[in-house]
């Protein structure tokens, strides 16, 4: 095992139910129904407990089957300016689409989330997503690629960046132009800004993140990619004089013994919504390169990012073979319970990680 590894800079945060269903999709119980109230909860014990942020993505269409999986969802930054008031401590990360906010509407919304939190809100920035999602709405680009949306956004969130530190903004882009547009009150992180963090596996996509964010939410098929992939992203950041950060998403699912493990995995396994797993599988399409993306991969067995499951010193041992193995910033991990078992992991697994017990 890799020594010198100190548990306390590497973040741990949760990624909120905002959706019916969460990251299983099965009908199997428990469930969680998406809920602002359950939402409350998941942040306040997450700021109990030792959490370091919470994040929130933005879903405008489910993938169908029995369970409607994710066709129910809270709108991102409005439900994060509630959790900024219940919460005092925690970053708190809401997600925009470029594709769907003007970045001076993003901008000023960005800046008041920042005065609510007391300067803790942070930006996910997504390019593209789940096309359906956007044609219900007719605001699907068909004539952008994969590519051209990355260059969308990179205008855009240079126009953001601007607005946060400029009085007065004239700019004329390929896709935006303001005109003498005002944006206040400013954030008020200022040193250098809220801290941006973008999905991305593909090198336009990284290197979209290394350019204009702070960290990158990467994924892989086993650690080995994985480990690979944050070595690229970190890689390319020094090939530009820049440095960022690697996070990843993973599962959580207590339990005391290995029987137990196998069962709660069965269980979900058991209760397959076959129908909107193959939703799913249909609506992202495949990568770039012609390949499934994670997700999809993952997906086709019920859970849709790897499962950490056993007891308290088991889950740290696996944290810590994550980590050490992959050379990864930080984790965002997901629950099926998100009280019992968030408050599980950060009251008897955080201790473990970050007072250095073996």
């Amino acid at each position: 095992m890799t020594k010198g590894i100190d548990y306390n800079s590497v973040d741990f945060g949760i990624f909120l139910p905002i959706t019916n269903g969460g990251w299983i999709i099965s009908e199997s119980e428990p469930r969680p129904d998406g809920s602002y109230l359950l939402n409350r909860a998941a942040a306040v014990i997450a700021e109990e407990t030792g959490f370091d942020f919470i994040m929130s993505m933005a879903k405008w269409r489910g993938y169908g089957g029995t369970t409607n999986h994710w066709g129910t969802s809270l709108e991102s930054m409005t439900m994060m300016a509630g959790l900024a008031e219940a919460t005092s401590r925690v970053k708190v990360f809401a997600t925009v689409h470029t594709l769907l906010y003007h970045p001076a509407v993003a901008a000023k919304m960005f800046a008041t989330l920042d005065q609510i939190s007391g300067g803790r809100v942070g930006m996910n920035v997504v390019s593209g997503s789940y096309a359906g999602e956007f044609r219900q709405m007719g605001t699907w680009p068909e004539h952008l690629d994969h590519d051209a949306r990355y260059d969308l956004a990179r205008e855009w969130m240079q126009v953001v960046k601007k607005l946060w530190t400029e009085e007065r903004v004239n700019h004329k882009g390929e896709y935006f132009e303001l005109i003498d547009c005002e944006s206040n009150p400013k954030p008020l992180q200022q040193s250098p800004r809220p801290p941006i963090i973008c999905a991305g596996q593909s090198e336009k996509g990284i290197g979209f993140t290394i350019e204009e964010g702070d960290a990158c939410f990467i994924g892989g098929r086993d650690l080995d990619e994985l480990a690979a992939l944050s070595r690229r992203a970190k890689e390319m950041a020094a090939e530009r004089g820049k440095t960022i950060k690697t996070y990843s998403m993973f599962g959580v699912l207590p339990a005391n013994t290995q029987e137990e493990a196998e069962a709660k995995l069965k269980h979900f396994q058991d209760g397959a919504d076959i129908e909107a797993i193959k939703g799913l599988l249909r609506s992202y399409g495949m990568d770039p390169d012609g390949r499934e993306n994670v997700m999809q991969a993952r997906a086709k067995n019920v859970f849709m990012n790897e499962m950490l499951v056993g007891n308290a010193e088991a889950l740290a041992a696996q944290v810590r073979n994550i980590i050490e193995h992959t050379g990864i910033d930080g984790m965002m991990l997901t629950f099926s319970d998100y009280t019992e078992d968030v408050r599980y992991f950060g009251e008897r697994v955080l201790p473990l990680l970050r007072k250095g017990e073996q």
